[in-house]
């Protein structure tokens, strides 16, 4: 059982019927897990906007960024590439702003902002990468005349979430 208790089918769901998403905590640097997973989520058709506040105005992949998630609606899914512990406000925002999905990255976990979330009808995705998701149970895009980009000759995702997402590992795309 997955920390987010959602299944093959959900992410799939999710990822296969969502166009709009707010990345919280986009960077400009190219080394970024959420510099690279942005531009993964764009190749593939997602209409992507970052959200920071610190860059607000400047573009990323050809994207403004904004300063707040108000300003970046209207939402389906908010993308949260935030410590845990900064993560609640955000997550209330997403709630007030009606969003559908808060997806939290690897690593981020708050239990108390999922169960609010839940509360208010979201679906909470928790401690998951959408780059790993899309090459374990994908590929999801939205742009038909697109090409997926391939896997490199050790099979890993060339695109990650902080971490090699393997293809065909023992653990279905999980390091």
């Amino acid at each position: 059982m997955t920390i987010d208790g959602l299944s093959d089918s959900d992410i799939r769901t999710i990822l296969g019927e969502t166009r709009r998403i707010a990345l919280v905590g986009a960077s400009a640097k190219p080394w970024r897990p959420s510099h690279e997973v942005m531009r993964f989520l764009l190749d593939r058709g997602f209409d992507v906007t970052p959200v920071n506040p610190g860059l607000a105005g400047q573009a990323i992949h050809g994207r403004i960024v904004v300063a707040s998630l108000a300003e970046a609606g209207p939402l389906e899914m908010v993308d949260l590439f935030r410590n845990s512990r900064a993560v609640g406000p955000i997550v209330d925002a997403a709630i007030r702003l009606g969003a559908r999905i808060v997806w939290m990255q690897l690593g981020v976990i708050d239990q108390d902002a999922a169960a609010r979330a839940r509360a208010a009808g979201l679906q909470v995705v928790m401690d998951r990468c959408p780059v790993i998701e899309d090459r374990r149970i994908g590929p999801f895009r939205h742009w038909p005349d697109r090409a997926i980009p391939p896997l490199n000759a050790a099979g890993d995702s060339a695109t990650s979430c902080g971490v090699t997402g393997r293809a065909n590992g023992p653990k279905g795309g999980l390091p």
